[in-house]
């Protein structure tokens, strides 16, 4: 909903007030014609200290060594910027957090001052540059900033060569969404800006990033008798927001998974991660293509990362960052690729136009990924993964509590750090929304709107008001359309109401056998040796990996919980303990732990050992500080330096409540 800047109300009441009667003409007349000639352009996005509504980022270049030994990156990053107010400041704010700003100057030597502003948490430090002459509307300035990244930055992780799988050499990654690059650099750190970029990065090792490949260059002898390094290059002409920003740099090798396709990961894991995508990758690149238009960013590859990474993966333009978790033997988590593939035109191509909005980005996603299954396994398989949605969706609206504001589709995030609010109501009451469109329009209608949409704001990002009016303008026309979008869509209930949505009229065929299974397993534990049911390793034989994790979710809900004589006689008939799969393993453990069954308790610290992916750590901390406090805090700390600084802030958030 838009609001009026409070400036604008000010001055406006001013000149329109009684007392506004009494200054003299000329002056009220000089003050409409200051106000006339202003140009107003609100800012949209309240987690960002930059005045990006003066001044817009048009291209960056990144010029960086990547230093293994001291941990941090130095160099340099040129911002083109373009005013676009008419001469009303003389001050650049851009976005900075925990960053060793060296040196600013600016192309032309117009520039006044710089300063550090004091911090402002969870924001950071704004970077104040002051020029001697306020920019006219229009007006380009090129910023040269001299900069290293520290300790404190939260954006990057740092893996001794002992974390690697190879045990040989280091390796660095980052992550910045949502509000994390500005620990990288200082920018714009808001989805509500663009820009194109050039990479330039020095490193001992192969590197990759967002962009396209545009070759390696000028070799050098090490400094000091360090390693030899050479200069990695790479564009992105289309224009991102920064948090797409992403490098990535270790012992990687890559083989090909598809036609214009690629994984890269450890040399030790190559094979297997090449097996787990090369059948799926291009068909969802096809599929996709189908349903919205061409795929505009060249080339889609999937970089397979440490066990560290905190996503199930992140949709970096050119390189999708996976969790190592989905390469588990049996292509049965190759759903994140669709996922992250579906991003190339949600979130990348058009944007959240601030993390109030992050429904524009994640629930059109999963909409675009349930829509590729759909096309390839078949509808009932759409249905199944929704289910297994919603019951994500449940627990989180459970989890915040039904009221809050954080369980709501468009979110006020002012003062907040956009972190805080992650979970899997964005994606999930999103995407059901859509489902909801689709459904009152029907197909014929609604899939014509699809590339409409994602043509429209192509390079752009945008409100969840822009997106209801052009719904409503696109079916304008169609009286009967837009009469059922005028009179059966409550946009408002959608947009602010908080907890669950109606629920949808799910295809339930595929979760009825997994719920049959753990109403038996209910009735064994009950009646034991005298039930009619008597578990056996055939009863899983025939069903699908995510078949089991909705059997496993379903047993997690019972009332009262599985006894633990039931929990170990599943594990030993299912032979759960040996699953690679860790989507079933954590699934089998939580159940464990809900029946407080101490045999659990050494393989969940195991596990937690293992991975550092937020949709695994999170329940299962939670389960075992429940459980076990003092082993819960113990097995933390003990793997503390393992997980990635974005899920230790989380972890610390449910065991200690800081933040």
């Amino acid at each position: 909903m838009y609001r009026t800047p409070s400036h604008c109300v000010t001055d406006i009441a001013y000149i329109t007030s009684k007392s506004s009667l009494n200054v003299p003409r000329f002056v009220l007349r000089n003050s409409i014609r200051k106000m006339t000639s202003t140009t107003i352009n609100p800012p949209r996005d309240p987690n960002t200290l930059s005045n990006y509504n003066e001044f817009r980022t048009r291209h960056t270049t990144a010029n960086f060594e990547i230093d293994f030994e001291h941990r941090c990156l130095k160099g340099n990053v040129v911002l083109n910027l373009t005013s676009i107010s008419n001469a009303e400041t003389k001050d650049i704010l851009l976005d900075t957090s925990y960053v060793g700003v060296k040196h600013v100057s600016i192309k032309g030597g117009i520039l006044s001052k710089w300063e550090l502003l004091p911090n402002f948490e969870p924001y950071g430090s704004a970077l104040k540059i002051s020029v001697e002459k306020e920019p006219g509307k229009g007006q380009e300035l090129e910023l040269d900033i001299q900069l290293e990244t520290t300790e404190k930055g939260i954006a990057l992780q740092w893996l001794s060569p002992a974390q690697t799988s190879s045990r040989k050499h280091p390796y660095m990654f980052s992550q910045c969404q949502s509000i994390r690059a500005r620990s990288v650099f200082p920018c714009q750190d808001t989805p509500d800006v663009k820009s194109t970029f050039d990479f330039n990065i020095r490193s001992p090792l192969p590197v990759i990033a967002s962009g396209l490949p545009t070759g390696v260059h000028d070799p050098q002898p090490g400094k000091d008798g360090g390693p030899s390094t050479s200069l990695y290059t790479f564009e992105q002409e289309i224009p991102i927001p920064v948090y797409l920003f992403a490098l990535a740099s270790g012992d990687i090798a890559a083989a090909p998974i598809g036609p214009r396709s690629v994984v890269a990961t450890g040399p030790d894991e190559l094979k297997a991660s090449k097996w787990e995508l090369e059948a799926d990758t291009e068909r969802y690149i096809q599929t996709a293509e189908k349903l919205i238009y061409p795929y505009p960013w060249g080339t889609y590859n999937v970089l397979i990362l440490p066990p560290s990474f905190p996503y199930g993966g992140m949709e970096n333009p050119v390189y999708t960052f996976a969790t190592p978790t989905i390469i588990s033997g049996d292509r049965q988590n190759v759903d994140v690729i669709a996922h992250e593939l579906s991003h190339s035109w949600s979130g990348n191509l058009v944007s959240n136009a601030s993390w109030e909005h992050f429904w524009l980005n994640e629930g059109w996603t999963v909409y675009l990924e349930r829509r590729i299954q759909a096309a390839i396994h078949g509808e009932p398989h759409r249905d199944f993964s929704a289910i297994i949605g919603w019951k994500a969706l449940a627990d989180a609206v459970a989890h915040f509590g039904k009221e809050h504001e954080f369980t709501k589709l468009v979110i006020d995030m002012k003062g907040k750090d956009p972190d805080d609010a992650f979970s899997s109501v964005p994606y999930e009451k999103g995407s059901t929304f859509l489902f909801h469109l689709e459904k009152l329009l029907g197909k014929e209608k609604w899939d014509p709107f699809i590339p409409h949409y994602f043509t429209k704001f192509k390079g752009k990002s945008l409100d969840s008001d822009e997106f209801k009016a052009t719904v409503l303008e696109y079916f304008g026309k169609d009286q009967e359309a837009s009469k059922l979008l005028s009179g059966k869509v409550d946009w408002d209930r959608w947009f602010y109401a908080p907890g669950l949505p109606p629920k949808p009229d799910f295809d339930t065929s595929m979760v009825d056998v997994c719920y049959d299974l753990a109403e038996k397993w209910k009735s064994y534990d009950s009646d034991g040796k005298a039930s009619s049911f008597q578990p056996k390793k055939e009863d899983i034989g025939s069903l699908m990996a995510n078949q089991i994790v909705v059997f496993l979710e379903r047993v997690q809900d019972s009332e009262p919980p599985l006894s633990k004589e039931a929990v170990h006689a599943m594990g030993e008939i299912y032979g759960f303990s040996s699953v690679k799969n860790v989507e079933i393993v954590a699934r089998f453990l939580t159940v464990g732990l809900i029946a407080k069954d101490p045999e659990v308790l050494t393989p969940t610290c195991e596990l937690l050992g293992q991975t550092g992916r937020l949709k695994f750590m999170r329940p299962l901390y939670r389960r075992l500080n429940e459980m076990d406090r003092d082993l819960a805090i113990e097995t933390y700390r003990k793997n503390r330096d393992f997980y990635h600084p974005i899920g230790r802030a989380m972890v610390e958030k449910d065991l200690f409540g800081s933040g």
